[in-house]
């Protein structure tokens, strides 16, 4: 699939980095380092803009090394990305852990996964369809 980017940043594109990965990584896109306090969030810039097509959304994700090593993750995570936004692509980063965190120009800081979707359209009714489960919640499956 072909998908319109422009880049704004002095990094290169986005790019999958082995044949299998589902992600593409994004870089940080700034003028000087920003740093995160423990439990601060903050919108890091890409410089990227793209036009997805009907039908798809760009899913921003967090890095899993980011993650396990620093405590660096993705606030909403995934982020989405809708086909009729063009806006800058930004990515809310949050510190989860107890030391400052320093974001610097085109670090690594998400991943990007394209991915199709569909469309719901809603059938009002009364009554729905019996299940083993049932109402059933959080951790009623009893499968851990």
């Amino acid at each position: 699939m072909k998908i319109k980017i422009i880049n704004k940043s002095s990094h290169q594109l986005p790019h999958y980095e082995t044949q299998a990965s589902a992600g593409m990584d994004l870089r940080a896109n700034l003028e000087k380092p920003i740093t995160l306090k423990p439990l601060e969030r903050t919108v890091v810039p890409t410089g990227l803009f793209i036009e997805l097509p009907v039908g798809y959304e760009a899913q921003v994700r967090p890095r899993s090394g980011l993650a396990a090593k620093k405590g660096i993750t993705v606030l909403n995570a995934p982020g989405t990305v809708d086909a009729d936004y063009r806006g800058e692509i930004g990515v809310i980063l949050v510190n989860l852990s107890n030391d400052n965190f320093t974001i610097e120009n085109g670090e690594r800081i998400a991943q990007m996964v394209i991915a199709k979707h569909e469309r719901a359209e809603w059938v009002k009714t009364e009554v729905l369809s019996e299940t083993n489960r049932g109402a059933g919640g959080f951790g009623s499956t009893g499968v851990q």
